[in-house]
């Protein structure tokens, strides 16, 4: 089943952007999540049903802090501002966002106008996640208030029009509640039919792999965790044997475990696989070691290192393969590091 719709999670550095994307998912609507200074043109490639800020430790008003582009709000797609995004909002259509008197943490009674298509089927008061320093003191033209508590009187606001809503709260936690039906109301107002789910990713990803290689050659570095290994076994369902594994066997996996992926990926799933028992080099490497992120790195150097020299001995292949775990592929398009979380 091949379905287009796709909502697109702006990242400004939240600590519940993974939990979002997953309720979205749950919705059985894919979602992705990508760097909040992604570009324009890049938004209306991907061309998303609807695009959700996230939360973030951000000022809008401090220098530096994450901004997006104000063309963001004309291109007519449907956008829900939570937290951190709530007053990214508000601050760049002409608002007014301060410092609290009063932070709110914890849940919170929040008033709800239940005539909002962002709170239907909802009763005037819910229990809600709040966790913020900042407010929005005066919302910008054309929006109405939403939502409020008794020490942040805007807690939510929306422009019916334009499609653009914002909250204070977190939805996406389990300390609001029924959160994600306000997730599955504003998959309502992006108008999306909800015929995504993960065995069908996994189809097309396979069907993807398959038109992209072909009857070409790839090479997978694999280290037995989740990523390459996932990585791996979803080329092997593609193109089969034009697929082969190296598994850089460094030694500090747990007892026995070397073993056991080996035996998985050649009985289980028959790949081509080459195993390298590199233990004593690594442990030389990391001998008198105790930093921890210099272990890191030399253990990544050094998996390089090894893959390239068994890599040399196979010869041509056209394709390189690499698994990598999703956060870190939005961590590496950042364009700056976490600094408060």
């Amino acid at each position: 089943m091949k379905s287009n719709e796709k909502i697109l999670i702006l990242d400004f550095y939240g600590q519940y952007n993974q939990l979002i994307a997953r309720r979205v998912r749950e919705c059985n609507v894919y979602s992705e999540i990508v760097p909040f200074n992604t570009s324009i043109e890049k938004i209306k490639e991907m061309a998303p049903k609807g695009i959700i800020f996230t939360g973030g430790p951000s000022s809008v008003y401090e220098e530096n802090a994450p901004m997006v582009d104000k063309e963001i709000f004309n291109l007519g797609i449907p956008i829900l501002g939570i937290c951190y995004g709530l007053q990214l909002i508000s601050y760049l259509l002409g608002g007014n966002v301060e410092r609290a008197d009063k932070r709110e943490y914890g849940t919170t009674k929040v008033s709800l106008d239940n005539t909002s298509p962002l709170f239907a089927g909802f009763d005037t008061e819910n229990d809600c996640l709040m966790t913020h320093t900042d407010f929005v003191e005066k919302m910008p033209d054309g929006f109405k208030k939403i939502a409020s508590t008794t020490d942040c009187p805007i807690a939510g606001m929306a422009n019916d029009v334009k499609k653009i809503y914002g909250i204070q709260f977190h939805p996406e936690v389990n300390h609001t509640k029924n959160g994600t039906k306000i997730i599955n109301n504003f998959l309502d107002i992006c108008g999306c039919k909800r015929d995504w789910n993960m065995s069908s990713f996994v189809e097309d990803s396979v069907a993807t792999l398959k038109e992209k290689i072909g009857d070409k050659k790839a090479l997978c570095a694999l280290s037995g965790g989740v990523d390459s290994s996932v990585a791996a076994v979803l080329l092997n369902k593609a193109i089969g044997k034009n697929l082969t594994c190296i598994f850089v066997d460094h030694g500090l996996l747990r007892k026995n475990e070397g073993d056991e992926v080996e035996k998985v990926f050649r009985e289980q799933y028959d790949i081509n696989l080459i195993r390298v028992n590199a233990k004593d080099r690594f442990l030389s490497k990391l001998s008198g070691i105790s930093d921890p992120e210099t272990k890191r790195k030399i253990i990544g150097e050094e998996f390089i290192r090894v893959f390239e020299e068994e890599a040399k001995k196979i010869g041509k292949v056209d394709f390189l393969v690499q698994g990598t775990i999703y956060p870190d592929v939005i961590e590496s398009g950042a364009s700056r590091k976490r600094t408060n979380y």
